[in-house]
């Protein structure tokens, strides 16, 4: 039985278990269901903070965890866990800020007070930019209040849209500490059965998400032109049409090029040209 954590609530709570159901696994219906068992799929589901989730894995209480890279790495259990899979959601940068204008790098922080709910990540960052602070603040919220209110000089936070910080009077500084999003993480060097299969499944998902399905008819004389717009992953499927100087073509392409692509195909000739989803695939 594989044992999988998954954020209990957050902003990756609801798209975690939105893949996870796309890939094929049973989810909890109840927010207050704490532990799911999928007995089809042999997997049981343990529902916990975003925060402690590395730390099961990396105690080797739970096989897999999915969670935030930066929550992964500030939990820092040190070689007990790894990452295995990002997942393409979720994503977030971590950055310092700090009132528009008083801060311009990494280095201006010597000395200064950092407030952050991310001690162990910040931590680690700064110790290989050899920059020592006076101190670091630890908060579990609103950080961006923390210099209004004299507790620190500068933040170090999660941003998506930067929205908050500007109405907060400050700005973005320096390189991005990290590049963050939703991924997969279990123990160090180990395999556990059922792992391969939920990789599997989950990279499905990921390229069902990217891809859609197309299909046009065109000639025979315009096959190679149509099939070099569309090659699919490996090569188009061209099937016979009762008239001999016509195919049908099958293709991948990515969902955001579909336009452009049924664009140059019908400037091609092609006629009968369809997209339609991908719900489900095996790579």
């Amino acid at each position: 039985m594989l044992r999988i954590a998954v954020p209990n609530k957050g902003a990756l709570s609801e798209a975690a278990r939105d893949m996870l159901q796309e890939a094929g696994y049973l989810q909890r219906r109840d927010t207050k269901e704490l532990v799911m068992m999928d007995p089809e799929n042999q997997v049981e589901f343990f529902y916990l903070r975003p925060r402690d989730i590395a730390v099961y894995v990396g105690q080797g209480t739970l096989d897999i965890g999915l969670t935030g890279r930066d929550l992964f790495q500030d939990a820092q259990v040190g070689g007990s866990a790894e990452e295995i899979m990002a997942l393409g959601f979720g994503k977030s940068t971590f950055r310092f800020a700090a009132p528009v204008g008083r801060f311009s790098s990494q280095a201006d922080l010597e000395g200064k007070r950092i407030a952050t709910s991310y001690d162990g990540l910040l931590e680690d960052y700064l110790a290989t930019q050899s920059v020592k602070p006076e101190m670091i603040v630890h908060l579990d919220g609103a950080v961006e209040s923390s210099v209004n209110l004299g507790v620190a000089d500068a933040i170090a936070d999660v941003v998506e849209t930067g929205s908050t910080l500007k109405a907060a009077g400050m700005e973005t500084f320096g390189e991005p500490i990290m590049q963050s999003e939703a991924i997969i993480i279990g123990q160090t060097g180990r395999r556990p059965e059922g792992l391969d299969v939920l990789l599997r499944r989950l990279q499905g998902v990921l390229v069902a998400r990217r891809y859609v399905m197309i299909d046009y008819d065109v000639s025979r004389a315009n096959l190679d032109r149509a099939s070099a717009v569309t090659p699919g992953l490996e090569s188009p499927t061209i099937s016979p049409l009762q008239d001999e100087n016509w195919v049908a073509v099958r293709s991948m392409v990515k969902k955001g090029d579909t336009n452009k692509v049924m664009d140059e195909l019908y400037d091609l000739g092609a006629r009968a040209i369809l997209v339609s989803a991908i719900h489900a695939i095996r790579i």
